[in-house]
């Protein structure tokens, strides 16, 4: 039964993970950046909230170390925008050129992400069992069809979970649902997160906080 159960939410997660590819539009091929390039601003802006080396203390703040430089980049894009709202992030993101963009991806993406330690059992298994079975009940896919079993994101498409903040975690998947953060393509995880418990949402930020 559990290996059917397993099979049976692997399936529908690849289902849907290919859905949503389907009506994402193709990234653009990502430009390359110079990490040495964005030391000065990495120490008088960065380092306050995510630390110079990407790895932040503070769980309100993404660690940013490892993460995929094609992501990073967007993310930086799209707090210039606006498309993706935040009221630290948007002044300090309006003043970056392409540039300066494109360094600090490649900048954060080379640092080595510290790994951190789940504590709480219950919501670990609980977590695990969303991240690599999903719900098909709620119809909640399988993190691990997108972004990976072990959390590490697939460049350009989706970010790296392994070892980021639970509360960090929990407070985006929160944000997806309300529709506060909307810059998901295909708005695959606000479709997501709309089919997702509160208690969910804290067990699967658990469990990536502690991947490795």
């Amino acid at each position: 039964m559990k290996l059917h159960a397993l099979i049976t939410g692997l399936l529908f997660a690849a289902t849907f993970a290919a859905n949503s590819w389907a009506n994402t539009p193709a990234p653009a091929p990502a430009a390359k950046g110079d990490a040495t390039r964005a030391q000065k601003i990495v120490n008088d802006v960065c380092a306050a909230c995510h630390t110079s080396d990407g790895n932040s203390t503070n769980p309100t703040y993404p660690a940013l170390a490892g993460q995929s430089p094609e992501y990073l980049a967007k993310q930086l894009h799209e707090f210039k925008s606006g498309a993706r709202k935040n009221a630290i992030m948007a002044p300090n993101a309006a003043k970056l050129s392409e540039d300066d963009m494109l360094n600090l991806a490649a900048y954060f993406s080379a640092q080595s992400p510290k790994p951190r330690q789940a504590k709480d059992a219950s919501l670990i298994a609980a977590g695990q069992k969303v991240f690599k079975g999903g719900n098909a009940g709620s119809g909640v896919p399988a993190c691990a069809s997108c972004h990976g079993p072990s959390g590490a994101g697939i460049p350009v498409q989706f970010p790296r979970l392994a070892g980021q903040h639970s509360k960090y975690v929990f407070t985006q998947l929160k944000n997806f649902r309300s529709g506060d953060r909307a810059n998901d393509g295909g708005k695959m995880m606000q479709v997501i997160a709309r089919k997702l418990t509160d208690q969910e949402m804290k067990a699967v930020a658990e469990y990536v906080n502690g991947l490795r």
